[in-house]
């Protein structure tokens, strides 16, 4: 039996040998035919840790039987980069995959351009990141595809595991196993769609598990339970992952999802960033629910769950939540600034009132400031307060709106007493 991991060790060998990615290069698509017929594009690959992203390189690279060289960006120098293009110039065309490509320098990169351009080197990248985000645009600009990889389902999983387990020269096929249906789709849904967890965590529950005398390995759920909770929840706080499962969490909030909420609640927590969930809730609270609903509450609950921490911290974070999701809901707030932020930007402005202009100091009367502004609290309305009729707004803007009031929640309150002021100004103009 080899020494390399079993994940190493089943490494699909061609394009024909990749499980799950039919969408990207299945037979009925044209890169699958593209490299079939010896071509292979410079491309950047992109997905989550474990996904495939090594042996989907690897497999272009057997299906075109062409020089297959590996580097990573984080540890990889000009130097290294030099010998590669050497040996593309004496030997011809060499497939160079660059992981973590995200990572390489400026100098780095200038270098190589022009040989992947030239066709001595052709690039396949790869990395966690968004390559529209993360990698150099001059780099993306020579690759023909962008390839976003997706987490394979249990079902792909499964196919995987079953194979290894099959499998006498690569995989455990040689091994007298006594292991379920019902075990390896277990595995199979507990790893998240990580291809390289599932085939280590198979290899180390069979070689973990107990030896009948006969040499049959028996595997037990116990083993299994035990390794899938030692993987853990892989999340990376300044990954893309990250911020795309605190987008997901605040849509479900924003769309009353409790149930999406609270899952996504939970992978956070996982995280253990409450930093992070602390922060997103507080912009709901205020962008989401707004004036239909009482935002204080919230910035209560995450000074609460800030001073206990976790793990109790999780159930204030919970009950905040689901009160959120269940709350009546105004962006009102939201877009009544951005209206007024896109006057000022544009240009659409003008000089303040001269009776609000500020009159405390000497000779501020002789310029005009402050003449004829009229004290709001010496005219009291009903049980509202005080009111006059004045402008505040620039003679340019005067009429403009910019709030326009939801009915939602406590926000019609607000809105009634709005629109009686707006009427109100209508009249005694």
């Amino acid at each position: 039996m080899s020494h390399e991991p079993l994940a190493y060790r089943m490494r699909p060998r061609t394009i024909d040998e990749l499980i799950g990615q039919e969408k990207i290069i299945g037979k009925e698509s044209a890169l699958y035919r593209l490299i079939h017929n010896g071509r292979v594009p410079s491309m950047l690959i992109h997905g989550e840790p474990g996904i495939g992203k090594t042996s989907f390189a690897h497999a272009i690279a057997g299906t075109v039987d062409k020089r297959f060289v590996t580097v990573n960006a984080t540890t990889s120098g000009k130097k290294e980069l030099e010998d590669i293009v050497h040996e593309a110039k004496m030997f011809g065309e060499i497939i160079l995959f660059a992981d973590e490509i995200h990572r390489w320098s400026k100098l780095q990169q200038d270098y190589l351009l022009s040989y992947v351009e030239s066709g001595f080197i052709t690039l396949i990248g790869a990395t966690t990141e968004n390559p529209y985000h993360d990698v150099n645009s001059a780099i993306r600009s020579r690759c023909n595809h962008i390839l976003k990889l997706e987490p394979l389902l249990p079902k792909h999983i499964y196919k995987l595991l079953d194979k290894a387990l099959r499998d006498e020269d690569r995989g455990l096929g040689s091994l007298q196993i006594q292991i379920s249906e019902e075990q390896i789709l277990k595995i199979a849904h507990g790893v998240n769609g990580d291809a390289r967890s599932s085939l280590n965590i198979l290899e180390s529950i069979v070689y973990g598990s107990t030896k009948e005398s006969d040499g049959t390995i028996v595997v037990q759920d116990e083993i299994i339970d035990e390794f899938l909770r030692s993987k853990g929840f892989n999340h990376d706080k300044n990954g893309d992952f990250h911020y795309d499962t605190l987008s997901g969490f605040q849509k479900s909030i924003r769309g009353s999802d409790v149930n999406a909420a609270l899952y996504y609640l939970a992978r956070l927590i996982e995280a253990g960033d409450l930093t992070s969930i602390i922060r997103r809730l507080l912009v709901i609270a205020y962008e989401d629910i707004g004036l239909a609903g009482d935002p204080w509450k919230v910035v209560l609950a995450c000074e609460a769950a800030k001073q206990v921490g976790f793990p109790e911290a999780r159930i204030i974070l919970s009950n905040a939540v689901i009160e959120l999701c269940l709350s009546s809901k105004s962006n009102s707030s939201v877009t009544s600034i951005d209206r007024a932020l896109n006057d000022v930007r544009s240009g659409l402005h003008d000089d303040i009132p001269a009776h609000l202009k500020d009159a405390h100091y000497a000779g501020a009367k002789d310029m005009g400031h402050g003449i004829g502004y009229i004290y709001p609290h010496d005219h009291p309305l009903g049980n509202f307060g005080g009111w006059v009729n004045q402008q505040y707004l620039p003679d340019r803007l005067v009429n403009q709106v910019y709030y326009k009031p939801k009915e939602a929640g406590n926000e019609k309150r607000y809105g009634a007493i709005f629109e009686k002021l707006q009427q109100f100004k209508k009249n005694h103009n």
